[in-house]
């Protein structure tokens, strides 16, 4: 089993920044990939990041890309979110997940990640 736990959200006003982070324990040696998801009230979890653990390899959804950068420390087993010109609309609860599953491309679907985090919420201010 794999647990993973994020921190570091907080209410922050428009174009600010913040970073999340998400801490892995157990089998982390059987993670294949890492990625970000978000959720706000009324609508379905959103891929926001993900990165390959061995190569690093990322991949952004559109709402997001060349504001946020997703970065990984191996040797802490933990994944970081660099989030910047922060927007009311990111304004969710973001969840950390892990993919045990080698892929040729880390996944953008929810359901191809097995383990989860509780979340953090993300509140920005207009």
């Amino acid at each position: 089993q794999v647990q993973v736990a994020e921190s570091g959200g907080g209410l922050v006003q428009a174009g600010g920044s913040l970073r999340l982070s998400c801490a892995a324990s157990g089998r982390t040696f059987t993670i294949d990939a890492m990625g970000w998801f978000r959720q706000a009230p009324g609508n379905e979890r959103e891929f926001v990041a993900a990165i390959t653990w061995s190569s690093g390899n990322t991949h952004y959804g559109d709402s997001v890309k060349g504001r946020f950068t997703i970065s990984r420390d191996n040797t802490k087993n933990t994944m970081f979110l660099q989030m910047n010109s922060l927007k009311p609309e990111d304004t969710a609860v973001y969840y950390c997940a892990a993919d045990r599953r080698f892929r040729l491309v880390t996944s953008t679907r929810s359901d191809d990640y097995d383990y989860w985090g509780q979340g953090t919420q993300v509140t920005v201010s207009s």
